[in-house]
Formats: C-alpha cells, structure tokens, sequence
C-alpha cells in the first residue's frame, strides 16, 4: 500500500502544481506536466490536445485533434512510432524548451529534441487557433508541430520544400485506423528548382496518382471540382530561391476543413457540417478509372467517356498492339525542320512535370518560340490561368500521364512533324469549312487512288528488285549471308561515281581515318561536297559493323547526328557517303593547342549542349533506345558554324521495350571513354554513354585528353585530377587557359560539376541525359557527385583490361 502511495506521488504534485499556476488553457508552461485524461485547448476551442486511444486500439498517443467532431478529426501525432501501453503517460516542457512524452517507468518515449534542441528563457508551449502546437520564448518559435506533419493538411500548414536545408513537409498516411504509425502512402509536391508543382499520391515510392500542376487557382485536373466565386479556400503557391511550398487559407471563418490520406491511399478532402458536427467528404482523389497514373503510357491519353478509356494523341499510334504499357510513338519522326509546328489539345490534364521545365517570364508566344528553337523539345503549355498568359511550360521527351476532361482542364501544345501537322490542319480545314463529300466521290477517289498507288508500288518494287539484285550480287561476291533490306529511302551510289568523286581516292582527298577505314572529301556530279568512308581491308570492323552504321543513321534523324547520304556496295568494297562537315572532328582542334583558341567559351558551351541533345535523343526520343558505345572526341564532327554532330555508329546497339542494359563478352569502344562496368564486366546501358560524356565534357573545358592527361604531383587521368579539383575547391583551376577571357565561370564550374556527376563509378549514381540536358540548361542546385571511376588516388592503379574486338552488333533500327 505504501509502495502504491509512493508511486502516485509525482501525479498528486502535478494536479496541486496545474491548480497553482494554470492561467491559459492553451499553454504548457516550464515544469508543468500534462498527465493522460487531461487535455489542452486552443483560446477559441477549436483544437484539442492529449492522449487518445485511436479506432480499436489499446495504445495510448499524444495528438491535437478538432474539438467535439464525428468522427475525431485527428490532425497531428506526436508519438506515432512508440506509443504508450498504459495511462501512466505525461508530457512535460523542460527549462531548455524541449518537450518531452514521459511513460510511467520516467523514461522519455518522444522527445521535441529529436528534431531540434534549443537552451531558452521562460520557454512555454502553445497550442494555437490554428491547430499548431508551437515551443517559443519571449521572441520567437523555436519548435512547431507544422513542420512535423501526419496524415492531415489543414489551413496555415506548409507542404514543399527548403532549398536552403533540404527538408521536405509531406504527409504519410497511418498504418491502419487503429495504428497511426507511418504508412504505406505519401502524398507530396513536385517542389524543385525550375520545375513546375504538382501532387503526388506515392505507395512505397511508387507513383499511383498524379493531381494536374498548379493552374493559378488550385492544383488543375480535378474533373469534379468547380471553382466558384464562393471557393471555401484560397490557396497560396509560393516558389523562390529559398523556398518552394503549398497551403490554403479558409475562406470562411465559419468553415473548417481538413485534407487526409487515408491508409488506403485515397487523399480526402472534407468540410466540417457545424450543425451535427460531422466531418463531409466535399472530394476524393483518385477520383476514377483514369487517375491511375501513367495508365495509357507514354503519348496516350485517357478518357471515362470513350470506350476504350484510353488513345494516342493525334499524330501518335500504339507502339506495341493491345499493350498501353509502352504507350504510343510519333507517328512520323521529328527531324527538327523547319516546318515542323505544333497541334493543340484542349480540356487535358496536362501531363507529368517532371521531364519538363518552367519560365515564369516568357509569354505563351516567346514559349513557342523557345520550344521549337530546341530540338529536344516535345510540347510547351500556359499551366497558369491568373498570370495574364505569361508562364511557359516546356516538355522534354515523352509526355505521360494525359487525360481528357470535360471541364477544368487545360491546353497543350505538341510538337509534330510537317508532314504530319499539314495532314490534321488540312482535315481541320475542310471541318471549319464544312466541306461535305459524298460517297461516289469517295469511292471514285479511293479507286483512282488505289490504281495509282498500285502503280507507283509495282514500279517501285521492280526498279528495287533490280538494284536490290545488283546489291545483293556484289555483296555475295565476299558475304553470302548478308542482304541489306529495306533501303529504298537511301541512295545507292556506283563505285565509279564514287571513285569520280575522291579522285580515285586520291591520297591528297584524304581527310582522316577511323577504326572503320580511311575517310576521303569527295564532290559529287552535282558540286555538293560530301565525306566518303571506305572500309580498310585491314579493318577490324566488317559487314556488321557496315550494315549497323548504314541502317541505325538511315532511320535515325537529329541534328546533332551526322546525316547519311548514301551507300556503295561492290564487290570487298563498302563505302558510306556522309554530309561534309568542314571542320572535322572536334578532337582535330580541342587537343591541337595552336588551333583550340578557335574553340571559345560559347563554342564549347554549344558542343557540349548539342552532344547532350543528341545522346538524349538516342536514348529517349527515337523509337529505340539506342546505346552509342563509342562517344568519343574524334566521333563528333563540328559543320561550319562549330555545330556538334554525332558519328560512327557502325558499334551502336538497341534496345526494345524496357531493357536497359546487357551482358557482353567482347568490348568494344575506345580506352578513356569506356565506363567501368563495361570494362570490366562487359556490361553496357544508357549509363555507359552518359560516363562517356562526363569524359567529353571534362575533356571539353579543359583541353585536355583524358588518357593522356599527366599532372607532376600525382598519376590520376583527367578524371582523377578533376575530382581532386573539386574536392579541394579549386575546380576552375581544370579550364583551359585559352578560355579566360571569354568564359563565364559559373558555367564552366556548372558544366564541370555536371561532368563529374556523369562519370561516378556505379552506374545508378549517374543521371539520365534528360536529367543532363535539364541541368545544363537550368540554375537549379546540382546534387554533389561521388568519386568517379578509374580515380587511382595514391596507389596509380587502373583498370586497363578493355578488349577492342568487334562484337554483334544491331540488325534494324526503326525511327520515331
């Protein structure tokens, strides 16, 4: 019995200590502890904090929830990983200003510390009007609940990101109803730099659905929303340098509402009925079928009121039949002509942000400008209805996640190629023109058509049997299982034209030579210059390699890819006709050092941006991604205006669907350029090429040759050397000298840190070139790279076992 009396003592003190000095409800004050059954109340009653029992459970927790609501309306937990087994639990405000959850042991289960720690005067804890619990002294807040959220949004709560800190404020839903420990779903905000904010509903890191991007007004995309004069909440978007984050202020004083994430997933929005004190549910999402995210894939849209739900836009058709996974390709490949346009499509949700970046100075007009002057560019849109048609939205690579509205939603505008758009803008012609054929005239067309269509075929075929014969029997001639297919679109050039053309390959025609053969300037009957490969007899790439080049850059149309004119095939000879490019290859003057002070500041600046769309455009935006293999200096060729084009692709390789890496045992490629899981394993991805462009890029700003890179106070290649740079903070010491007085040094320094996060040694560390070309272009905070591979430190070792023989190589490639 005594023992009994001995342990109540501290509860007794506390009630006689709360008599005493309890002046505000709504206040903790320093020693005065809270015990489990009392509760803390804002000054207009309208938040409650104390210790609950949630649903069915037994375990006690410390929360802050609306006062006298059906259900409870719990909108912060304190404790929600260790919760109490018993009554006995008390919080406590220490002289430091650390709150504290005490169980009846003594021992601290929650403290305030564990997130911050502070030593203060006369600390006290409030629990405020709007539900915020906050720790403060006579001057400020050092501590509050709002930066700790749950399951629950509710009015004055932030939800975004510190650039200055890096955290995050989004909310986690509860384990279950009867456990509010953190769940299996997050909803969040897209919230980085030159990006534009969107909400994400996530399990376990997975995206399962997206809410439209910020509209001016609410977040866009919501088809069973209205936006009224009478709008219960207004909602503040506030991006900047320091900070980007999302809250809502309620627009009657008399309504209370709350936004939760339920355990199952599903983010509700609810209004609180002030007649019988129940919570309503005023919207749900998802809302429907179609905001499962990305369902119709890539290029697909989705649609409640069609059947089937989802369709390729316009201009687009399914990539793989009856599979929406893999979504839909252009129907007609972009070559970055000058006709190429854009179609608009209205009432959409416009697609995932993500890929995309955002100006928020440039008009709708300026925005289409700035899309179609960059090649890479897929769509561009206005995503803000308040800001006077000033804020552009521009898409790079594959647009996902679209869907048709009814109301509510938004106009976006999609690149197309000219061919394609001048079809739509004709039948949108004869619409507008209300132009009505009949059926005769339809079918007289269709017949008239057919017949010549049949006929142009049958010439065509027979003129391609023919020359397809005489192909096929000189290269018989040495390869009798080679036959190349499909190139009717390529012109086929005779040895003599070409032998005409080089001077007999005149050895003063000579230009340069590679792992393929000799490369000769050669000028056709008609003047146009042109650069003639020929295979070298002692050549270790042969018809694989040839058929490889000839047909991945015939279907491949970017430009920053070398163009191919044509090919000759006769007898052991195999010759590919480029366009002339009459500045070479960049190796010829970035390494020569009398002649790289043609190379600029700017110049560099371009190459390397120019390299990074082309590289994007292989891995992503051609039907197939394509993996280069042997980027490299001497692989990209500079026209007249200093403008990069990739070349050689005779060791490219493709992959279908959502491969993205294989297995060899031959490597291929060219010392210094190859990555390390390629070197060494023999495997190879879109990751490969991106280390080697890091090379390029690091090769580019200084001047100097990876492999042959020698420094007199260590053995580190270029790779080493920058990265020792870097960390000692002397990272512009690595431009080249010729650059100082055109550079600007926070592009040189972005474009070597870019540089350094391509070439870190594991392959998931390195970006994606859609993340490169982003980066590039953008000013956003880099991400701080890792050691990057083939970096010798003291002991000078490297690896160097890298094969050069040729392996198989790519059959057919099928362009976008």
């Amino acid at each position: 019995m005594n023992l009994t009396i001995v342990m109540l003592l501290p509860y007794i003190a506390s009630i006689f200590l709360l008599l005493r000095i309890c002046t505000s409800l709504d206040t903790i004050a320093v020693n005065k502890n809270i015990i489990d059954g009392e509760t803390i109340v804002s000054e207009k009653e309208k938040f409650e904090l104390g210790f609950f029992s949630p649903g069915s459970s037994k375990h006690r927790y410390l929360g802050i929830w609306f006062k006298n609501t059906s259900p409870r309306g719990v909108v912060w937990v304190a404790n929600r990983e260790t919760p109490l087994i018993n009554t006995l639990g008390m919080v406590n405000l220490d002289n430091q200003g650390t709150l504290s959850i005490v169980d009846g042991a003594g021992k601290a289960i929650w403290s305030s510390s564990s997130f911050v720690s502070f030593t203060n005067v006369n600390p006290i804890a409030q629990l405020l009007d709007s539900g915020n619990l906050v720790i403060k002294d006579e001057s400020s807040v050092i501590w509050q609940s709002f930066d700790y959220p749950g399951d629950t949004f509710i009015s004055g709560m932030k939800l975004g990101k510190n650039f200055i800190t890096g955290k995050e404020l989004y909310l986690t839903s509860w384990r279950s109803a009867d456990d509010p420990s953190t769940g299996e779903y997050t909803y969040s905000y897209l919230m980085e730099a030159c990006k534009y904010p969107q909400a994400y509903i996530k399990k376990n890191s997975v995206i399962e659905t997206r809410t439209g991007p910020y509209d001016g007004v609410d977040f866009a995309g919501q088809p069973n929303y209205k936006h009224t004069p009478y709008h219960m909440y207004v909602v503040d978007m506030v991006m900047h340098q320091k900070e980007m984050y999302f809250q809502y202020t309620s627009n009657l004083t008399t309504i209370l509402l709350k936004s939760t994430l339920d355990p199952s997933g599903k983010f509700e929005i609810s209004q609180l009925n002030n007649r019988n004190h129940e919570w309503m549910p005023d919207q749900t999402i998802p809302v429907d079928y179609c905001d499962n995210y990305g369902l119709c894939g890539p290029y697909g849209s989705c649609s409640t009121a069609t059947s089937p739900t989802c369709e390729c836009l316009k201009g687009f058709e399914l990539l793989i039949p009856d599979n929406w996974t893999s979504g839909c390709t252009r129907s007609i490949a972009l070559d970055c002509g000058p006709g190429e346009g854009f179609l608009t499509f209205s009432s959409i949700k416009l697609p995932d942000t993500q890929n995309a970046m955002f100006n928020a100075s440039l008009s709708l007009q300026e925005c289409e400008v700035a899309c179609k002057e960059n090649c890479s560019c897929t769509a561009y849109a206005n995503p803000n209805m308040t800001a006077g048609g000033v804020g552009c939205l521009i898409w790079f690579g594959g647009l996902i996640d679209i869907r048709v509205y009814s109301q509510n939603g938004q106009d976006l505008h999609v690149r197309l190629a000219a061919t394609e758009l001048s079809e739509v803008n004709m039948v949108s012609q004869y619409k507008r023109n209300g132009v009505m054929i009949t059926m005769v005239i339809s079918i007289s067309s269709a017949l008239v058509l057919l017949l010549a269509v049949a006929y142009a075929c049958l010439k065509k075929n027979t003129k391609s049997r023919m020359k397809g014969r005489a192909n096929w029997y000189a290269l018989h001639k040495k390869n009798t299982d080679v036959l190349i297919e499909d190139l009717d679109e390529l012109r086929f050039y005779s040895l003599q034209k070409i032998a005409k053309a080089t001077g007999n390959f005149s050895i003063n025609n000579k230009i340069g030579e590679g792992g393929f053969g000799p490369v000769y300037k050669g000028v056709l009957e008609d003047g146009q210059q042109v650069a003639i490969k020929r295979l070298s007899e002692t050549s270790k790439q042969g018809i694989d390699e040839f058929k490889n080049e000839v047909i991945c850059i015939a279907k491949l149309q970017h430009r920053n890819l070398v163009k191919l004119l044509g090919y000759c095939v006769h007898g052991n000879e195999m010759i590919l006709i480029y366009e002339y490019m009459a500045n070479k290859s960049l190796d010829t003057i970035l390494f020569d050092e009398p002649r790289n002070y043609l190379l600029d500041w700017p110049q560099r600046l371009n190459i390397i941006h120019g390299i990074a769309r082309g590289i994007l455009y292989l891995h992503q935006d051609s039907r197939l991604r394509i993996i280069h293999r042997d980027l490299k200096a001497g692989n990209i060729l500079l026209d007249d205006d200093l403008n990069p084009k990739i070349s050689d692709f005779g060791l490219a390789r493709k992959f279908v669907g959502s491969d993205t890496s294989a297995m060899t045992k031959k490597v291929v490629g060219t010392y210094g350029y190859i990555s390390p899981e390629y070197a060494v394993h023999g495997q190879f991805s879109v990751k490969s090429d991106v280390f080697s462009f890091g090379v390029l890029v690091l090769e580019i700003v200084s001047g100097k040759k990876n492999r042959e890179f020698s420094h007199k106070d260590h053995n580190d290649n270029l790779l080493g050397h920058a990265w020792r740079l870097y960390k000692e903070g002397r990272v512009s010491e690595l431009m080249d000298a010729s650059l100082h007085d055109s550079c600007n040094v926070s592009q040189v320094l972005r474009s070597i840190h870019v540089g350094l996060l391509c070439v870190q040694h594991h392959p998931n560390d390195r970006p994606t070139m859609l993340s490169v070309v982003l980066m590039l272009v953008s000013e956003g905070v880099l991400p701080q790279p890792k050691q990057p591979a083939f970096f010798t430190g003291e002991s000078g070792s490297e690896v160097q076992s890298v094969s050069s023989v040729a392996e198989d190589t790519i059959t057919q490639l099928y362009a976008r």
